[in-house]
């Protein structure tokens, strides 16, 4: 069963959709009838849909037998389809430390321990550009004027809506630095949520840097921590303070498919 509450904060329901909370001394309300999704459809059989990593396009492909198809349009009595799809590769999707641990951690028992609702910081951050790459470093959180929360959701410029249909692979896309993820863990921030396929560089020899920064593998693992990747934020939501509620998949694997929902406060 997940938490309702996140350490620091305090939720109080007032009735309607009106939640109020407490975070960092300070009162909030937030309204959960207004919600602001930033995940990625997951789309099969050829039409539009991010990939990265390489992978094949999603397949949903009916399943058939001697006298069975999972296909009305076929003659069958329902749509019965199997579905082969890569959770880091195909859209949204939320990843535990298990993700770079030589033991699989689940992060459906990652998620058991991680309040339903919690305090996020939208960022909207430009990648600087470096040695030839577009990289997100520490030296951007200077001018940040949003209190991070334990959450953290950045839109990257430029943020075009191309994002949400986006071939990412041999696009050597933006990236985190290390530093960058050492300041996030000093700040105590233990979600993140990114609008790149990975926080780390495309082609880096296997290091994943910033991965280990964030979940401090292996000396002091941060069991409990997400990173969530392939997000897209409508340019329409301004940066600040919001509700979040990260919606997992329950699937004993280090990542999978996921609905974060950003809900504004009023």
């Amino acid at each position: 069963m997940r938490k309702g509450v996140p350490r620091g904060a305090f939720l109080r329901f007032l009735g309607t959709m009106i939640c109020q909370f407490t975070w960092n001394g300070e009162a909030h309300q937030a309204d959960l009838s207004q919600a602001i999704d930033l995940s990625l459809v997951l789309a099969g059989n050829g039409k539009d849909n991010p990939s990265a990593w390489y992978v094949d396009d999603p397949k949903m492909v009916p399943v058939r037998g001697e006298e069975f198809v999972g296909a009305v349009a076929e003659g069958g009595s329902v749509n019965f389809r199997n579905i082969t799809f890569n959770p880091h590769g195909h859209g949204t999707h939320t990843e535990c430390l298990g993700h770079i641990t030589h033991d699989i951690h689940s992060v459906d028992a990652c998620f058991r321990n991680i309040p339903s609702l919690m305090p996020c910081s939208l960022v909207t951050l430009t990648p600087q550009e470096i040695g030839g790459d577009r990289v997100l470093d520490e030296v951007l959180l200077d001018n940040v004027s949003v209190p991070l929360g334990e959450a953290v959701a950045i839109r990257t410029m430029p943020n075009g809506n191309d994002k949400r249909t986006r071939a990412w692979s041999n696009t050597n896309p933006p990236y985190f630095s290390a530093a960058f993820m050492n300041r996030l863990v000093q700040s105590n921030v233990k979600h993140l949520l990114v609008d790149l396929p990975s926080v780390d560089k495309e082609v880096d020899g296997g290091r994943l840097e910033a991965h280990h920064a964030f979940w401090r593998v292996p000396d002091h693992p941060r069991h409990g921590c997400t990173i969530t990747e392939l997000i897209h934020v409508p340019d329409s939501a301004p940066d600040g303070l919001y509700l979040l509620n990260l919606q997992v998949a329950p699937m004993d694997n280090d990542a999978a498919i996921s609905r974060p929902v950003l809900h504004p406060l009023v």
